[in-house]
């Protein structure tokens, strides 16, 4: 077989599995969702086994701790989530009237300096970019739900996930044993030492960073709840849940709690205390949580994070967006293992 004919071979091979993967993508949900779980859980799953456990009772271990774990705490903040969205529906007329109130003095400068022409071009335009904006975030969210939730049920995703990651953590290592075995012998080698920094990048962000969310999300949801902030657990534990997406989920939750602590109407002591949590946040993450549990080497830039998990929300929906930081790791590998290729060719030095 030629260079050019391996290169067709697996260039049809990258296809048909993309072909496969979108066609599917209604019914991947929980199992790339147990894979991602199986995959976070495998060096504890290994050190278990080392202590003496066998591989099956460790995985059962891990798995019945952590959905059992997940569901005791789904049914313990179901009710206060629960009670802060009532109060936040029941106090949104109030918050609207809040809004209006302080506005009104912006509102007549800005009517007094400009011409009624000026106005209503100044109306059109905010229009049309809210309308685009608007437009484009349904989208994106109709394509999330319309390629995961909505076609897999809650309860598959419930029930289907937690068997599909405790087969997968029993059989990791079988699996990859088998996966390294099927690599072309002529360049296993290499393969195999792109797999380990592939390996390497995905476990230095997704472990850590899904740490630093977890600790992000639990600091963020106690600390708005305490200085008053309504709805203060929920937007507290999306802002860190949205950690996972570098700056990006901070400055969504910051924007949106200090806009609900302006409408509250409760003075200027609440905004200070919202400010003061953000701040502190973001001393926590960027100093201790990042440095410590995800480091600098990881080799995924935070620009190339969020256009993958945008480009795979809006090509396969929530399933997209689980697989978005492996393949971002793999793509990231594959480019740099290119261009170091190339940088020693004659292609690059022109030598012959």
């Amino acid at each position: 077989m030629t260079s050019v004919q391996r290169v067709r071979f697996w260039l049809i091979g990258a296809v048909a599995f993309l072909l496969l993967l979108w066609l599917l993508r209604g019914v991947l949900l929980p199992f790339v969702a147990g894979m991602a779980v199986a995959y976070f859980f495998d060096p504890l799953a290994d050190r278990l086994e080392r202590a003496g456990l066998s591989r099956t009772l460790a995985t059962g271990i891990i798995t019945l701790v952590f959905f059992g774990f997940g569901a005791v705490l789904l049914v313990l903040l179901a009710p206060v989530i629960q009670q802060q969205v009532i109060s936040f529906v029941q106090r949104v007329p109030g918050y609207v009237d809040t809004l209006v109130l302080r506005a009104a003095p912006l509102i007549e400068e800005v009517q007094h300096r400009l011409s009624a022409g000026d106005i209503e071009r100044l109306r059109a335009s905010v229009g049309g970019y809210a309308g685009t904006v608007a437009g484009w975030g349904l989208g994106v969210v109709q394509g999330v739900l319309t390629g995961g939730l909505a076609i897999v049920s809650i309860l598959s995703l419930l029930f289907i996930t937690p068997v599909v990651t405790f087969y997968l953590l029993r059989d990791w290592d079988h699996l990859v044993a088998k996966v390294k075995a099927l690599l072309p012998r002529h360049h296993a080698q290499t393969i195999r030492e792109q797999i380990a920094e592939v390996d390497r990048t995905i476990a230095g962000f997704v472990r850590g960073q899904a740490t630093v969310c977890l600790v992000l999300a639990v600091f963020y949801g106690v600390a708005l709840t305490v200085v008053g902030l309504d709805l203060g657990l929920v937007i507290g534990a999306l802002t860190g849940i949205g950690a996972f997406v570098p700056y990006v989920g901070m400055l969504i939750g910051l924007v949106i709690s200090m806009a609900l602590a302006i409408a509250q109407g409760t003075g200027w002591g609440l905004v200070g205390g919202v400010a003061l949590v953000f701040l502190v946040g973001n001393v926590l993450e960027g100093n201790f949580l990042t440095p410590k549990l995800v480091g600098d080497r990881v080799g995924l830039h935070p620009v190339w994070i969020i256009f993958s998990l945008l480009a795979g929300g809006a090509l396969f929906g929530f399933v997209g967006i689980l697989l978005a930081v492996p393949l971002a790791a793999v793509i990231g590998v594959v480019t740099r293992f290119a261009l170091s290729r190339y940088l020693t060719s004659e292609l690059y030095s022109g030598n012959r």
